[in-house]
């Protein structure tokens, strides 16, 4: 995977409690309402140790990119701190993003929680084509976590933003990749994932 990039790396302040928030993103069928990345998600089966397998798509409108993946999400820490582990991986000759890995990571702060994610995938056109599409993925991720963060800390369903609205310039409380950071920190994009994700094997 294109490590020498450092990753995706995606970071929102969220005002609201953290069961909220871990609602929000770990059922799938709440996951699907936000997120750009994703049309349905489909638990199928456990895994030993914990954790488990899943499939994905993504619409196209005239096709469906279908994929495969495993999950384990770690709750209960004595630091408070949350996190979700993540191996994807797609052979549809149409999907930009091929075999992946990422995280998301819920650290706790007065009035909030600072969510975040780090991610990388294997360049489905090629690192060439990559250098383009991989500025949409990060805007994709950001605007998605903003969309989020206005659902969790409003009550306004995520369906009210639909992709159109970032052409709605006069409505200021539309989402907005901007709101969220992109630069990874100094030592990268994976820093701060949790162990779990060098244990959770692949679909």
């Amino acid at each position: 995977m294109s490590r020498g990039r450092g990753g995706v790396y995606v970071e929102a302040y969220v005002r609201c409690d953290l069961e909220t928030l871990w609602r929000l993103t770990q059922d799938p069928g709440e996951h699907v309402r936000w997120d750009l990345r994703f049309s349905r998600i489909t638990p199928e089966r456990d895994l030993p140790g914990g954790g488990h397998a899943f499939t994905y798509e993504r619409s196209l409108g005239l096709h469906v990119i279908r994929g495969t993946g495993t999950t384990i999400g770690e709750r209960v820490r004595a630091d408070g701190v949350r996190t979700s582990a993540l191996r994807f991986d797609t052979d549809d000759p149409w999907s930009p993003l091929r075999h992946g890995r990422g995280y998301w990571r819920y650290v706790p702060e007065p009035g909030g929680v600072r969510f975040s994610t780090g991610y990388d995938y294997e360049p489905g056109f090629g690192r060439l084509a990559d250098r383009v599409l991989r500025p949409l993925v990060v805007w994709m991720t950001a605007w998605s976590f903003d969309r989020l963060r206005i659902w969790a800390e409003t009550g306004e369903s995520p369906e009210r933003w639909g992709v159109a609205s970032v052409l709605a310039i006069w409505r200021p409380a539309r989402p907005r990749a901007s709101r969220c950071r992109t630069t990874p920190p100094e030592r990268g994009a994976f820093a701060d994932a949790p162990a779990t994700l060098a244990a959770l094997k692949a679909p």
